[in-house]
């Protein structure tokens, strides 16, 4: 699901006139290690104003932060309802199984489309608009018929 937001993110960015956003969502929702190497280079702009990226940035990383926190409480919920101890290397051995992992992953796909709600929004209205507009040919069709 992850993939579908990142893309849904990426269409919204480039009808908004931005360029498409590539691993924008933050690592947590790639399933790749924590925490993610500083990138090498200059960070990308996806929008006309550079206040949103940082904004869009922030607020990516905090929503994996959230992410990760909520992953942590879990397993230490799970660790204190089997009577372990949740100390901290407890939980980071913690390995849920495919269950755990199901239920985590539709609270991260509910929780990503709650943050990305107005991503959602846009994209609708955005979907909305195109089917509204005649279609190149058809505009073609009636100046020729008119001219």
């Amino acid at each position: 699901m992850a993939s579908e937001h990142t893309g849904l993110a990426a269409e919204v960015c480039v009808e908004e006139g931005g360029i498409e956003m590539a691993n924008a969502i933050p690592t947590v929702f790639r399933n790749a290690d924590y925490p993610a190497e500083k990138a090498r280079g200059e960070r990308p702009q996806y929008f006309a104003d550079p206040a949103i990226d940082k904004t869009l940035a922030i607020t990516l990383a905090l929503a994996g932060e959230v992410a990760v926190l909520r992953d942590r409480i879990d397993s230490i919920e799970r660790l204190a309802e089997a009577g372990q101890a949740p100390t901290r290397a407890a939980v980071d051995a913690f390995l849920p199984d495919a269950a755990v992992r199901a239920a985590r992953d539709a609270w991260r796909d509910s929780y990503l489309d709650t943050v990305l709600r107005i991503i959602h929004q846009e994209r609708e209205e955005l979907e909305q608009r195109a089917a509204d507009t005649q279609p190149y040919a058809a505009v073609i069709d009636e100046v020729e018929k008119t001219g």
